[in-house]
């Protein structure tokens, strides 16, 4: 097989991991990592700049999610944007509940700050999703007890793409509120969302959202954690008074700088990027169905992001199909970048109904603005191949 070399074209598929840093966003952040790089919590003249670029990014953000600059935190990605999540609200309202609500198939971001908070005393649900990934609004009303105060619910799944129906299950569990003992805070992990999905937080109903700003083209190291007002919750990182208090430590100007400007960008161009993706996304997913005996399709068939494709393939691992296609220039994942260095099968597959050797054998194509039918023509040119002769040498038939 032919390997690439430095030169050749490389196929990036795997915005899900990562996106590259949009040129203007770049040129956005350029004047914060060179002469206006003052501390935004000083009161001289390059300090007050630094603050000002802040304050102008805080407001642009706030009014995609519309909601108040107030309530907008800046974080360093949405790992800890999830963590401060769930852990603020846990300790805000530590005597009014114990009972904790999420699904089998979150992030790691959510799932281990639960089980850390399951070692502190709390109970949580792990409620089962479907074969598609998805849950419904019933299911979050028959988990909830009179000691739930807290939900936290992915708003699209990072490594299938399944959607849940986040303002519907929203607006169940504010049913029940009224009679309800105490606080029930309810968190999305939106992370997987922008360019694609509505990110108003009036229309989802949320109290706290998770974002991850180099998700959308912008750089990493930087997210956002939404806090409606209002809504129980203690900081996590203290030491300073920056982020009202919120969340201490000298903001990352230029990094908060370009993030709002990605978000602006992921905003406005959301009908076309996602229209370009699912074309795409369209040809990838017949041409491999079509092509590869053995090839199954992973999350729901639409319900999903429009640049997610996430197969399994009977007989073959997901580590030398990566390996493989690296060596031919294209970049794609199986499962969570964030636990790419796991031999384990992929926990949201396994939530899915899979085997542990089903789960095994996944692979993640995640597209972008970028992309091209070429790119989608170089995989399904080479996948084939690939798939056939990791079988051969595995001696396992597909059946």
């Amino acid at each position: 097989m032919k390997t690439r070399t430095t030169q050749d074209h490389i196929v990036y598929l795997d915005h899900a991991g990562t996106t590259p840093l949009d040129p203007a966003v770049l040129d956005s952040m350029t004047p914060y990592l060179t002469h206006a790089y003052g501390n935004p919590s000083s009161i001289h003249a390059i300090g007050q700049q630094a603050r000002k670029a802040l304050d102008e990014s805080r407001e642009k953000i706030a009014g995609i999610l519309n909601c108040k600059p107030k309530e907008i935190v800046f974080t360093s990605g949405g790992t800890e944007s999830d963590n401060a999540a769930l852990k603020g609200v846990s300790e805000a309202l530590y005597n009014t509940g114990t009972h904790i609500i999420t699904t089998n198939a979150e992030h790691h971001a959510v799932l281990n700050t639960c089980q850390h908070l399951e070692d502190a005393g709390l109970t949580v649900s792990y409620l089962p999703v479907n074969k598609f990934g998805q849950l419904t609004p019933d299911q979050v009303l028959q988990a909830v007890t009179n000691q739930t105060f807290l939900v936290s619910i992915m708003l699209a799944n990072n490594e299938i793409g399944s959607l849940q129906p986040i303002s519907e299950i929203v607006r169940a569990v504010k049913t029940i509120r009224d009679d309800h003992p105490g606080h029930i805070v309810f968190h999305t992990d939106a992370v997987q969302a922008p360019g694609y999905i509505n990110l108003n937080v009036k229309d989802l109903g949320v109290d706290l959202l998770s974002l991850s700003s180099h998700k959308f083209y912008g750089p990493k190291g930087v997210g956002v954690l939404y806090i409606k007002r209002g809504t129980p919750w203690l900081p996590q990182q203290l030491g300073g008074s920056q982020e009202r208090e919120r969340r201490s430590g000298t903001e990352n100007v230029a990094g908060i700088v370009g993030m709002a400007i990605a978000l602006e960008l992921a905003d406005r161009d959301q009908k076309k990027i996602s229209a370009h993706c699912l074309e795409l996304r369209t040809l990838l997913i017949e041409g491999i169905l079509g092509t590869i005996p053995g090839s199954a399709l992973n999350g729901h068939p639409s319900d999903r992001l429009p640049n997610n494709a996430n197969f399994s393939f009977v007989g073959v691992e997901g580590e030398p199909l990566l390996v493989a296609l690296d060596l031919a220039g294209i970049c794609a994942s199986s499962g969570s970048a964030c636990s790419s260095g796991s031999l384990e099968p992929s926990h949201v597959l396994l939530a899915l109904g899979q085997s542990a050797d089903q789960a095994r054998g996944s692979l993640r194509f995640t597209l972008g603005k970028t992309n091209t039918k070429k790119d989608i023509k170089a995989v399904l040119d080479i996948l084939p191949g690939i798939v056939e002769r990791l079988r051969k040498m595995s001696s396992l038939s597909v059946a």
